[in-house]
């Protein structure tokens, strides 16, 4: 956040904040256009001519005292409908059942409106606090004028304002207080609460959305329904790129309810490949219309792409240099004279992101003006991307936020978004645009598949005196034409293990593949990937330096002290130290992400010629937790994700086609197969970091790293089948 300094005017600190995810203005009216306002230093903007004051862009107040916060960053099962509400709440001095929560709609006075990367709560903690404390000065400052007393003498709570020392008082509520307060400068530095007085911030607090979720009162994605709508099913590119040599729809429009078959575009960030949709006045119809459809495809150059040669290729790469991106000391001097020696390489596959509820969006296009409805990760990133396809500007573009069910990424990806807008332009209506679960699977795009090569020599004393990493796999940015060719920043951190361990003769490189397979950000992005491998080779290290995994990862952290507590947590809550039963095998794993730091013990049986995983004993340092609650439920949802990354298939393609079409042969992890998962959650007094994806990475590894322990068979290519384990 830029720092804002207690002689910057008004006008800059507007500026500054807007633009660092919190903007404390006044004069704006509930759809957001600006009141008789004006840009001159020291003159305020005109008060909107309304029973609502907006005190700051994240909080509306009526005179009634109906409290509405806006969320910016979007709900896709992480929680963030009631965190960020919490921070605004938490100063505001109100209860969550006080309040009407609301999502940003991409405009550019919300800032920052990404919910990915596991930093949503983190990029708000001081922004929404802020913008609460400030609501609240004014509001307590109104009521010290008419009270005619010290501001001093004046507290919030519960949504009312009352006085310390003059007994007698009648309370405002803040409905009473709003009209004056919005007339009045924003504090700059409003005072913040002490961590010690937080009511909500920190305690095991009800989730809003649960309730309309569980009684099917929320409205998602697929849901959105508008006056007019027109239902669209889209039949894409079985070759993904391939576009349309012959289309037949006679079929499909004698269709009851099908209205019109047209040859349609899927705007990739890289491509705009073919497909044909069918508008319906029911998805059912257009569905059935789809299905009703012949079309002739001409393969695209894409066509020949197949993962198994995409790894062939990682393959070949994996024995040049690849680009040197950080070096410490003389690797090759420290390999060369080291007595011990170890060299292995860890494959992981393609994935889908596989959400619940497949992609889906309602476009309504008029003239130059367009609105959406849809769930989307970022609504601020989805503005820009219409507006630069419609050549329109962004402020006559509006995105009505929904929740999500789901999305790990994939919804922060915008083909489904920019097709709906496509079509809605082309029949003058608004068009809703549901995929299929075959749709979602088949047409990605997809986590990369990634092979990572490691080389380490141990000296006499058992300790790693050289270690190299190198990665190969395709570049998101770089498909995406984001920063040109370079290495792909994620696998550059990761490849370090986000610098988790300190080893004193180092060499790190990227090796960059180039394929037609589209790919984008997966939960966690390339630390699921090359956590595996990172993780893994340690304790491969361990295991030739005749030392505890654990301790030899303790040895290797330094002076990292949330890391060493968080082992020395696991330890103790795993039972770490004492034996295990015959039959029973256990191994571990620790990565950080997001500035956060989270550890897994993972306990397999032998059950015939089989390994079953027990359970998972989980420790977690995610900075001050906002609810602890919802942290386990986070991490417990990543052991769930990791775990089946780890044993079930991933995406294959075979002459540009996937393979996979459903949960019958793309599954995920059933009820019965989730082992006992105890998660405990270290608080601290610093502020919040990431909880949404740190428990992933280190869950692939602790699992495969047990498997080592139990049978003595190293698994170094994901996904592998637990049935096999005992077999000759």
């Amino acid at each position: 956040m830029n720092t804002i300094h207690k002689s910057t005017n008004r006008r800059v600190f507007v500026k500054q904040t807007l633009f660092s995810g919190v903007a404390l203005m006044l004069g704006f009216s509930l759809s957001g256009t600006a009141q008789a306002g004006t840009d001159e230093p020291g003159k305020k903007p005109g008060l909107v001519a309304t029973n609502v004051s907006e005190l700051t862009v994240f909080i509306r107040i009526d005179q009634t005292g109906k409290i509405t916060l806006i969320n910016p960053h979007p709900e896709m099962g992480q929680g963030t409908y009631q965190a960020i509400a919490l921070l605004l709440a938490e100063e505001l001095e109100v209860r969550l059942d006080q309040v009407t929560i609301q999502f940003s709609d991409g405009s550019q006075k919300y800032g920052y409106q990404l919910a990915g990367g596991s930093s949503s709560v983190s990029s708000s903690w001081e922004p929404m606090r802020k913008a609460g404390a400030a609501a609240k000065e004014m509001l307590l400052t109104v009521a010290a004028q008419r009270w005619q007393v010290p501001v001093t003498e004046c507290y919030a709570r519960e949504g009312t304002v009352h006085c310390r020392t003059k007994l007698g008082l009648r309370p405002f509520p803040y409905g009473e207080l709003v009209k004056d307060a919005a007339r009045l400068d924003i504090p700059e530095e409003p005072k913040l609460k002490r961590k010690e007085d937080f009511t909500l911030i920190g305690k095991a607090t009800h989730r809003p959305d649960v309730r309309p979720k569980v009684t099917g009162k929320a409205v998602f994605g697929i849901d959105a329904t508008v006056p007019g709508m027109r239902y669209a099913a889209i039949e894409h590119a079985p070759t993904i790129y391939g576009t349309v040599e012959s289309l037949e729809a006679t079929n499909a429009l004698r269709i009851k309810g099908v209205r019109k078959v047209l040859i349609a575009e899927r705007p990739m960030l890289h491509a705009r490949p073919a497909a044909v949709a069918v508008l319906a006045d029911s998805y059912a119809a257009a569905l059935q219309g789809r299905k009703a459809l012949v079309v002739k495809w001409q393969d695209a150059d894409s066509s020949s792409e197949s993962t198994a040669d995409y790894f062939s290729g990682l393959y070949e790469l994996a024995k040049s240099e690849g680009v040197v991106y950080q070096q410490d000391g003389d690797f090759e001097t420290a390999l060369a004279t080291a007595p011990r020696q170890l060299e292995a390489q860890y494959e992981t596959p393609f994935l889908a992101h596989a959400p619940m509820e497949p992609e889906t969006a309602v476009a309504h296009v008029q003239g130059d003006r367009c609105e959406i409805w849809a769930p989307v990760q970022a609504p601020d990133w989805a503005v820009r991307e219409i507006a630069a396809y419609l050549q329109i500007p962004p402020e006559h573009v509006k995105v009505n936020v929904l929740f999500s069910g789901g999305a790990f990424g994939r919804k922060a990806y915008y083909d489904y978004l920019l097709e709906a807008v496509y079509l809605s332009k082309q029949v003058s209506a608004p068009v809703k645009v549901i995929w299929t679960r075959e749709d979602d699977l088949q047409q990605g795009p997809f986590r990369p598949g990634v092979l990572n090569t490691l080389k380490a020599g141990l000296n006499s004393a058992g300790k790693v005196v050289a270690f190299q990493h190198k990665v190969a796999t395709a570049s998101i940015r770089h498909q995406s034409g984001f920063e040109g060719g370079l290495p792909e920043t994620q696998a550059d951190d990761w490849a370090r293990g986000d610098g988790i361990y300190h080893f004193p003769n180092s060499k790190y490189s990227f090796q960059l593949a180039k394929t037609r397979i589209p790919i984008v950000w997966w939960r966690a992005v390339y630390a699921s990937n090359i956590n595996f491998a990172y993780e893994s080779f340690v304790d491969e290290l361990a295991v030739a330096a005749g030392k505890d995994p654990l301790t030899f990862r303790s040895g290797l952290l330094a002076d990292d002290h949330r890391a060493q507590q968080v082992l020395t947590l696991l330890a103790e809550k795993s039972g770490w130290h004492k034996p295990l039963p015959v039959g029973k095998g256990r191994g571990m794993a620790i990565t950080r992400f997001a500035d956060s730091y989270c550890a897994h013990v993972c306990v397999v049986a032998r059950k015939t010629a089989s390994v079953v995983i027990e359970n998972v004993i989980s420790v977690i340092d995610c900075g001050l937790a906002i609810n602890p609650d919802n942290v386990r439920a986070q991490t417990e949802g990543n052991i769930i994700m990791g775990l089946t990354v780890a044993i079930k298939k991933g995406i294959t393609i075979e002459q540009g086609r996937v393979q996979q079409s459903n949960f019958h042969d793309y599954p995920v992890l059933r009820i019965s197969e989730i082992p006992t998962i105890e998660v405990f959650v270290i608080g601290t007094t610093g502020q919040p970091t990431g909880v949404g994806e740190t428990a992933l990475p280190p869950m692939a590894p602790a699992l495969t790293n047990a498997v080592f322990n139990l049978t003595g068979r190293r698994i170094r290519k994901l996904p592998f089948a637990l049935d096999e384990m005992f077999n000759p």
